[in-house]
């Protein structure tokens, strides 16, 4: 699991030191740098995903297209490099990636392991030295990371079928949710994610925490025969029939496959999620809080980025319920760089599910706006 993240002359960042828990909240303003911090994980599991040896970064793959070397190093202070390290219980690993102006991936150009080094660079696999037993997990925990963007698929009339044993994740926009729930769905969920009401396997356990988030939730999952696509049916009502994804609402399409990943995630496994508040009304934005902090307290690790207050008072009552410590969760506010105030600002909960500081504009719209229409203040910011 990893405990931190450092980031030097990538994107927005000059410095960026982050520790990371079980469950990480990455929040704050729109264009702050919260989306840059999950793209440099997955540049590395893009790159080791397409090609095992690789001593290039893949800019442009199947998690993410971020354009040419100058796209991704930090404009004010960077030049043609930047570097990432991650911490993984004592091991730390830190890269850094070179490139010219025209290049579409950058070149391994220095490799670091616990803070000496490794020179020359030895044959790697998954960009880690094959003789470094100890970096096993962290070469699995990025290889197999899950990243769903914020842009997921649209409901689709039919859904593609991916190999199992090539494409084993839902897909950066959650269009292998189906292949993965079809090819799995007799796989045993863990058992501290498993709901009563129904079987321990995969397909009914996502049948019953849909259920939590859509109450009468059915799905039925078929191959479509004579080709490599199956069709998925969804309803909301012991009293109507399936419907195609097409006729139902959004909310349904858009957090399927974060339920299909989070229950589908094996023991250390890394999910990225991004905005997993979209199409929810508030009361499922904060049941999604508190599915997404059961799976962290399973022993998956998960990064979200939010913009929902919901989503973090989910969060809360699950700490606050004793499902989740509160030092499992991780807490930080981003905003536009400044020279007179940190880019970075982490409020702690403690065990009752309280927040030790609010900093201007972290989820205090709904008092500014209340504070106006009282006739307090002027609503500005």
């Amino acid at each position: 699991m990893l405990s931190q993240i450092e980031l030097r002359l990538f994107k927005c960042f000059e410095h960026l030191l982050l520790s990371l828990a079980p469950l990480t909240l990455l929040t704050g303003p729109n264009a702050s740098g919260k989306s840059s911090v999950l793209q440099s994980l997955v540049l590395i599991h893009q790159s080791i995903r397409e090609n095992e040896r690789a001593l290039r970064l893949t800019l442009n793959g199947s998690g993410v297209r971020l354009g040419r070397a100058p796209d991704i190093v930090n404009e004010v202070a960077g030049r043609d490099r930047f570097s990432l390290a991650l911490t993984a219980g004592a091991e730390r690993v830190e890269w850094t990636f070179a490139g010219d102006r025209h290049e579409m991936s950058m070149a391994l150009n220095a490799l670091r392991i616990s803070s000496e080094p490794v020179e020359p660079i030895p044959e790697l696999r998954y960009l880690l030295p094959e003789s470094e037993s100890t970096l096993e997990p962290l070469a699995r925990c990025l290889r197999e990371l899950t990243y769903l963007t914020a842009a997921r698929v649209a409901p689709q009339e039919t859904y593609a079928l991916a190999d199992p044993h090539t494409m084993g994740v839902v897909g950066a926009h959650g269009e292998y949710g189906p292949s993965v729930l079809h090819w799995k769905r007799e796989k045993q969920v863990a058992g501290t994610l498993v709901l009563p009401n129904g079987p321990e396997v995969l397909f009914r356990q996502v049948e019953e925490r849909m259920r939590t988030l859509f109450p009468g939730f059915r799905l039925d999952l078929n191959e479509v025969p004579g080709t490599s696509t199956v069709s998925v049916g969804l309803r909301t009502s012991d009293d109507t029939g399936f419907h195609r994804p097409t006729h139902t609402g959004f909310g349904l399409t858009q957090c399927f496959p974060i339920v299909v990943a989070a229950l589908a995630a094996a023991d250390g496994d890394l999910l990225l999620i991004e905005n997993p508040e979209l199409h929810l009304h508030p009361a499922g934005q904060a049941r999604m809080g508190g599915f997404l902090a059961d799976v962290a307290a399973a022993g998956r690790q998960v990064l979200l980025e939010t913009h929902s207050d919901h989503v973090l008072n989910g969060v809360r009552r699950a700490v606050k319920d004793r499902r989740l410590d509160a030092e499992d969760v991780a807490v930080h506010f981003f905003r536009p760089r400044s020279e007179d105030r940190p880019q970075v600002v982490s409020p702690a909960l403690d065990s009752d599910g309280r927040i030790d500081s609010w900093p201007p504009g972290f989820f205090d719209q709904f008092d500014r706006d209340a504070s106006y229409f009282a006739g307090w203040s002027d609503g500005g910011d």
